[in-house]
């Protein structure tokens, strides 16, 4: 019932939607689940393998089954088909099935070879490894093998089968328009839903379209062309085109390298640019500082050439010394023997040949007389 249970709640998760103002709806919020360990440790067993039921076989109506039925009598629900590549498509159904009612017994019919040859085509998995891949999924407890292709009572009831589910589209096959015609009509049928974009054909489309790709994918992992069904020419070319694409990659791998290493040399370039022009400027600004027009090599030259001046030029007297006017006069040297007073001053003394002797106009006239 835990496991119903749980299943109920992944069964009722909505997807989240946003609003239009990008906020999710309180009720679409998705939900959690209890940590549990519910995974079976064994595959479910065939029904030829089973002992035979001892009760007679009676058949709940939907009602019952809805309602619930108990332990020792779950609703026996039958699913069959191909299985073929199992996927989750396939285990998508099947839980649908096993969820029908709170108690539920799934059996799924899956069909031969044989079957699935005449009346649907070829397949990629023979009957065996379709059995063996259905019986290992988590929802299923019964596989019937060999399942027949149309559904007869007889077959019902010797499996005991309440009710068949399968998906409500029309199944035309075997001559006839829908195979669960007359288990719908019957009040056997319960339908499920099929799970879009996932199915064998899909499957099968996929390998087709990229066939080169998966051949080549093979032989690089050591399978031989003839394992692959594959000519001896195909097989030369498959090797040279996986030849010409490591050469590709290689190349591809070389441009984006060379790209990184061209976009590194310009962001340092750029760096080495901008500190260029940051230590040019700085270099104009001090060039001008000392030799511009206001530098100051100017400055440095004027007070150069001002000392200069000052050095070789003589000092002039201060304003507040006496005139010439007011200077005594220069003293003149007498003979001892001369008391006549001396007359004013002369103009400059003129040099005579005696060192250190002053001459005066009175001196010069004694010495005419």
């Amino acid at each position: 019932m835990e496991a119903q249970s749980s299943s109920g709640l992944l069964l009722s998760r909505k997807r989240r939607r946003e609003g239009s103002n990008g906020e999710t709806e309180e009720g679409e919020r998705l939900g959690k689940i209890p940590r549990c360990t519910v995974g079976l440790k064994h595959p479910a067993p065939f029904a030829d393998e089973l002992e035979p039921a001892a009760t007679p076989y009676e058949r709940v109506n939907m009602e019952e089954a809805k309602r619930g039925t108990p332990p020792d009598r779950p609703v026996r629900v039958y699913a069959d088909g191909i299985f073929d590549v199992f996927h989750s498509g396939h285990a998508r159904a099947l839980m649908q099935a096993k969820c029908l009612f709170p108690n539920t017994h799934l059996i799924v019919g899956v069909c031969s070879d044989d079957l699935t040859h005449k009346y649907k085509g070829f397949t990629v998995m023979n009957e065996d490894e379709r059995y063996d891949a259905t019986r290992h999924c988590r929802y299923v407890d019964e596989v019937v093998r060999n399942a027949p292709w149309t559904l007869t009572p007889e077959f019902l009831a010797r499996h005991r089968i309440d009710f068949v589910a399968h998906d409500d589209i029309p199944y035309s096959s075997a001559g006839s328009d829908d195979v669960y015609k007359h288990i719908k009509e019957a009040g056997m049928f319960a339908p499920t839903q099929r799970t879009e974009g996932i199915s064998t054909s899909d499957i099968i489309t996929r390998i087709v379209r990229d066939y080169d790709v998966y051949v080549r994918r093979n032989l690089q992992r050591g399978y031989t062309a003839k394992e692959l069904n594959v000519s001896f020419i195909n097989e030369k070319k498959y090797h040279l085109q996986e030849r010409v694409d490591k050469v590709k990659r290689k190349v591809r791998d070389v441009e984006e390298k060379s790209k990184e290493f061209v976009q590194k040399v310009e962001e340092k370039s750029i760096d080495l640019i901008q500190k260029w022009e940051e230590k040019s400027r700085e270099f104009i600004g001090n060039f001008l500082q000392m030799f511009g027009p206001e530098g100051a090599l100017k400055h440095m030259l004027k007070e150069g050439k001002g000392r200069m001046l000052q050095a070789i030029s003589p000092r002039q007297s201060p304003n507040s010394s006496p005139t010439r006017e007011e200077r005594s006069p220069s003293p003149t040297f007498r003979l001892p023997f001369f008391t006549k007073t001396s007359p004013p001053p002369s103009p400059p003394p003129h040099h005579s040949g005696a060192r250190g002797y002053l001459i005066s106009d009175d001196d010069d006239e004694d010495d005419e007389n």
